[in-house]
């Protein structure tokens, strides 16, 4: 689920809220988690320890512990000021309430690369690491005073919660009032697809159809969609219960993995959402993640950010907004849409191609600085010769990240291959000399 939809979402509750927010990265924050076990006054007696050390906590959290059921896991963020006092407040944390503490985020060095996921599995690492989700919505949104509504979200997100990968995703039954807000949704859409969408839309949208029950009347299920994207392009589908951080949706691409809400919007207001939702994930990113360039590139994008600086994650996610979310493209002497935020919303579909907003080529390093609104209608949209084209300058412009090596994904172990020494490049050499070898013996026999 792309995450420059909307910003992290002020609302906590220690009961309520299960998934941890984006870590912050911020040089005035000190993050960290600290576990306790379940008793009467265990928390009070814990938050005196900071009060008496004069520590400013901006943020708290909960969870149940996934290590031991009798505990409670708290996330917190507190003033970077008060680093000294934290340390002291650590130790009596491990001495007088017998706590485990896990910090998150200081002392980084400036040359340290950010961590990243090595093996597809590594994503379970981050899945619920969201910075909105369940049934905390803000106060602007349709289903805001809508009880029944906020259960229902919460109920989604607790299906991605419990999520594992490799597990099978499971169904979901949908309400005669949530199909009709699809049917509103794919009807209204589905007119527009033949001379607005782009030819990959276009031929992949039928097989959907076809094979993944994608009807007015019924929403398609995340298991059944993921299977068919895994037979056309190695492209997977996860649940996922809000909007991730910048840094953890692209390495979710770089493993081709796409992660996909399951609940949809409010029926109020059929034709808008504050947020992406399902039809925005099934009708706007899925076709074209079925396509072997656009997928390519997709993840071209997702290899780019893996122990990326943090500035230039900035930059590749504004490259992903103005391609994947919002992308334009030549296809002959027409400009086509391709990306998922034209393609799942009725206005904009339209507009885009008119001549209202202002049309730029595709370079990404141009594009990367392009500032950008995220809740109207964008003014200016990047137009790319081709999906292979956009691949090309995307490589390109990930060779100018500074990090001390590059990455190659394996797609038989489904992890990511860090080329830092001879041995590892030699194995990429004997790799492509096989690769090679194949190509060069097809040809003879086409001769």
């Amino acid at each position: 689920m792309d995450a420059p939809f909307r910003k992290i979402n002020g609302e906590t509750g220690i009961q309520e809220s299960m998934y941890l927010e984006e870590l912050s990265n911020k040089a005035q924050v000190v993050s960290c988690i600290f576990s306790l076990k379940e008793g009467v006054g265990a928390l009070a007696k814990t938050l005196r320890l900071f009060e008496e050390k004069g520590i400013n906590l901006t943020h708290i959290e909960s969870r149940p512990s996934r290590l031991n059921k009798e505990d409670y896991e708290f996330f917190i963020n507190v003033d970077a000021t008060c680093s000294k006092e934290l340390d002291e407040v650590i130790a009596s944390l491990k001495t007088q309430i017998s706590g485990h503490v896990h910090e998150l985020s200081r002392n980084k060095a400036k040359d340290t690369v950010p961590w990243f996921p090595r093996d597809i599995q590594d994503l379970d690492r981050f899945a619920n690491q969201i910075l909105s989700y369940g049934s905390e919505l803000d106060s602007d949104h349709p289903g805001f005073t809508d009880p029944v509504y906020r259960v229902r979200r919460k109920e989604f997100a607790d299906i991605a919660y419990n999520y594992r990968h490799g597990q099978v995703i499971p169904k979901v039954e949908y309400t005669k009032e949530e199909k009709a807000t699809w049917g509103t949704v794919f009807r209204e859409l589905k007119t527009l697809y033949p001379t607005h969408a782009c030819r990959e839309h276009n031929h992949v949208f039928p097989l959907l159809e076809k094979y993944c029950g994608y009807r007015e009347d019924n929403i398609p299920q995340l298991e059944d969609i993921s299977r068919f994207l895994q037979s056309c392009t190695g492209f997977r589908l996860r649940p996922v219960a809000g909007l991730l951080s910048s840094r953890d949706f692209l390495a979710g691409l770089a493993f081709r993995v796409f992660h996909s809400t399951q609940y949809i919007r409010h029926s109020s207001k059929p034709m808008y959402t504050p947020e992406p939702d399902i039809c925005h994930e099934l009708l706007g990113h899925v076709p074209l993640f079925a396509d072997p360039r656009f997928a390519q590139f997709s993840q071209e994008i997702g290899l780019a950010s893996l122990g990326a600086p943090d500035e230039y994650i900035e930059k590749l996610a504004t490259v992903y907004w103005f391609t994947v979310e919002f992308g334009l493209c030549k296809q002959g002497s027409e400009i086509k849409a391709y990306g998922a935020g034209l393609l799942s919303s009725f206005g904009e579909l339209q507009y885009c191609l008119t001549n209202k907003p202002e049309i730029q080529p595709f370079e990404p390093e141009k594009t990367a600085l392009q500032a950008y609104p995220i809740t109207e209608f964008q003014p200016i949209y990047f137009v790319a010769e081709s999906f292979e084209d956009a691949k090309e300058k995307v490589r390109k412009f990930a060779a100018t990240i500074p990090r001390p090596f590059s990455v190659r994904y394996n797609p038989y172990t489904h992890s990511i291959e860090v080329l830092d020494s001879m041995q590892q490049l030699k194995n990429l050499a004997d790799s492509i000399n096989g690769e090679m070898g194949i190509l060069s013996n097809a040809l003879k026999k086409m001769e």
